[in-house]
């Protein structure tokens, strides 16, 4: 349902192409380690890989699958979102969903010649603590910068590319929830077996 509504104002695509240097995926190693040390850990920051498209070296042709790359044609800003609908992720999900998103990160911006208009963002369908209430999962803000936190209501305004997304989309569905529903028991129906 988000990429449909997504599509009416974004170009909308589910994968990140080009070239990635060696240096690159060393530094984002080297950058993942220092948020999961016992000792001396590091704060995820957005200025923590600002820069690292100037890396150069080793280069590798690589192709990232996405859940979300959104361009939006009004400010040419790039998207690059993990969605968890729930958000629950573990420590070794976290980290390997913030390094996948850093290379297509900097597969993006090396593609661009720039980091200026290239966001990443972890986001959530909903928010598992509340509407409003903050982001609590350790393992998920052990990995990602307040920042690139795109929770709920955030997510659904800019899929929608409107402040009052959430609000649109929780209207729709609450008026069209009996739809939902009997679609969902005619499948059931045709199969599930009955008691």
């Amino acid at each position: 349902m988000a990429i449909r509504i997504a599509e009416l104002h974004y170009t909308v695509s589910q994968h990140v192409e080009g070239i990635l240097y060696r240096e690159q995926t060393d530094y984002i190693a080297e950058l993942l380690e220092s948020y999961k040390r016992s000792e001396n850990r590091q704060t995820p920051r957005v200025t923590d890989y600002v820069g690292i498209s100037r890396d150069r070296g080793t280069a590798l042709h690589k192709r990232h699958e996405s859940d979300y790359y959104l361009v939006d044609p009004d400010t040419n800003m790039h998207y690059l979102i993990e969605l968890k609908i729930g958000g629950d992720l573990d420590n070794k999900k976290a980290r390997s969903e913030k390094e996948a998103l850093l290379e297509q990160y900097c597969i993006l911006t090396n593609k661009l010649g720039t980091e200026d208009n290239v966001r990443i963002l972890f986001a959530t369908a909903y928010n598992r603590y509340g509407e409003g209430r903050p982001w609590t999962q350790g393992r998920v803000r052990q990995f990602f910068a307040q920042e690139e936190l795109c929770i709920s209501r955030d997510f659904w305004n800019l899929v929608c590319n409107y402040n009052h997304g959430y609000e649109t989309v929780i209207d729709e569905y609450r008026n069209n929830a009996s739809v939902i529903n009997n679609a969902l028991d005619e499948i059931r129906e045709a199969y599930l077996p009955s008691n």
